[in-house]
């Protein structure tokens, strides 16, 4: 069979670049119409809630703030899936993982909504806060900073006030 389609197309093999442009030519022609992303959204719609209570441990995290704000706030959104959280010394961290198909701008109004109600935390912390959408590839870089010699007060304070502007203060790529 191979042999029979590799034979036919040499012999006949101006017919085959006439049929090879005539098809580039319709994908062009089709392409022009089709809407697409630069970076396609494989990922289900989520959003990131952080909120940051400096000098909690992890435990205290989870008990006044992760547990409160998955509970009573963020609960019974419209539309969502799941709820992943994770909390570390100083930062709770709530994914929303929403259904297939949900709009997320609709669905980041509808969490914002419920963070207004944020003032029945205790004042422990900052008042929780919506993370920037981001395409599901984006988020690549994570930086972690540990101690042995540094609390953990002292460590926030030098990743917000030293690590974190330097950070910043690199160029993006092809930037200016």
């Amino acid at each position: 069979m191979m042999r029979w389609i590799i034979e036919s197309s040499l012999r006949f093999r101006f017919l085959v670049v006439a049929i090879a442009a005539v098809v580039m030519f319709m994908g062009f022609t089709v392409l022009r119409t089709v809407p697409m992303d630069l970076l396609p959204e494989f990922g289900p719609p989520m959003v990131k809630v952080q909120t940051e209570a400096l000098g909690l441990s992890a435990a205290e995290v989870v008990q006044m703030i992760t547990v409160p704000l998955e509970a009573d706030l963020l609960n019974g959104v419209a539309w969502l899936k799941t709820i992943q959280s994770e909390s570390v010394p100083g930062l709770s961290s709530i994914t929303l993982i929403f259904e297939a198909g949900t709009d997320i701008m609709r669905a980041r109004q509808v969490v914002q909504e419920r963070l207004t109600q944020a003032h029945a935390l205790p004042n422990v912390s900052k008042p929780p806060v919506m993370l920037q959408p981001v395409s599901s590839a984006n988020r690549v870089t994570k930086v972690g900073m540990s101690s042995n010699e540094l609390s953990l007060i002292q460590m926030s304070v030098l990743a917000r006030w030293t690590v974190k502007p330097r950070l910043m203060g690199v160029p993006a790529p092809g930037g200016p």
